[in-house]
């Protein structure tokens, strides 16, 4: 089971310069959706979703996002803010003559799939992985900031660029893949991703670019339209990063909100629990 071979999507800029993004595309005339990935991953944590969803009839649309995999990476900070995020997903859409669309996205590619769907009308229904709301996620409480420390550490240029490869990627090893037995593919791809040059840096942008310090404890919670569409929101209780308060109060600022629950899983569910994102998925979005 893999993902079809990549093409190369050239995303044209506004503000910034271009942008060459690596998207894998199952074509075909079924009702398209985008799969959108987090840190610090690549188009394949949606393998088995993406075959389910291509069995079911839809056209899969699964890139590599900016700073990850085999897209683009460039060096400055603001090149990752998230005005530039929702551009690359939108031009995506835009270049493989996509309409309107399904969404999933999972860590960062949640927080992602969130701004694309607030800003724009074409999304016509969202999956949410892991990461909620963004204004759930902002006044989740103490214990949610306690759980995102390292988003703060990773803001000090060069800190974690020098702590995290050292002695073969210890640190990363013991915090955020100690839950993988040994040889399980998933470590070993981010650890060969992130050691690329100039990569580790790229993927630690999206914070640089997207978290300030300055509000990183809100003084009064940010105000947003509500979503319009339907979203399912599907958090694991073993995610090591993100409590359940901050996707169950999604559905506060959602029209028409679903929530679940995946048991016995960790922080990366699409390949923790591939079975039961698939079929989530699936269900979620229709045929």
């Amino acid at each position: 089971m893999s993902l079809p071979a990549p093409q190369r999507v050239t995303v044209p800029g506004t503000t910034l310069p271009e942008i060459t993004l690596s998207v894998h595309d199952t074509g075909g005339d079924g009702p398209p959706v985008l799969l959108l990935h987090g840190w610090p991953d690549r188009a394949t944590l949606w393998t088995h979703q993406a075959a389910a969803l291509a069995a079911a009839g839809h056209r899969v649309i699964v890139p590599d996002l900016r700073g990850f995999g085999d897209s683009d990476r460039p060096a400055e900070p603001e090149h990752y803010r998230m005005r530039a995020l929702v551009a690359d997903v939108l031009g995506v859409a835009d270049a493989l003559g996509v309409d309107r669309f399904a969404l999933a996205g999972h860590d960062w590619g949640a927080s992602l799939g969130w701004a694309v769907t607030l800003a724009s009308p074409r999304v016509s229904r969202y999956a949410a992985f892991s990461v909620g709301h963004p204004v759930a996620f902002a006044t989740a409480g103490m214990r949610q900031k306690s759980m995102s420390w390292y988003m703060l550490w990773f803001q000090f240029p060069g800190v974690a660029e020098q702590v995290m490869p050292a002695d073969d990627w210890a640190f990363l090893r013991s915090w955020m893949h100690a839950p993988f037995p040994e040889g399980h593919p998933l470590p070993a791809r981010q650890i060969a991703d992130l050691s690329r040059p100039g990569a580790l840096t790229a993927s630690l942008n999206w914070y640089r670019a997207n978290i300030d310090p300055a509000t990183f404890v809100p003084v009064a919670a940010p105000t947003l339209p509500p979503v319009r569409v339907p979203v399912m929101g599907v958090w694991s209780d073993g995610d090591l990063a993100l409590t359940e308060s901050q996707m169950r109060r999604s559905g506060e600022f959602v029209d028409d909100f679903r929530y679940e629950v995946v048991a016995g899983a960790g922080h990366w569910i699409p390949e923790e629990a591939p079975e039961a994102a698939s079929a989530l998925l699936v269900d979620f979005l229709g045929s």
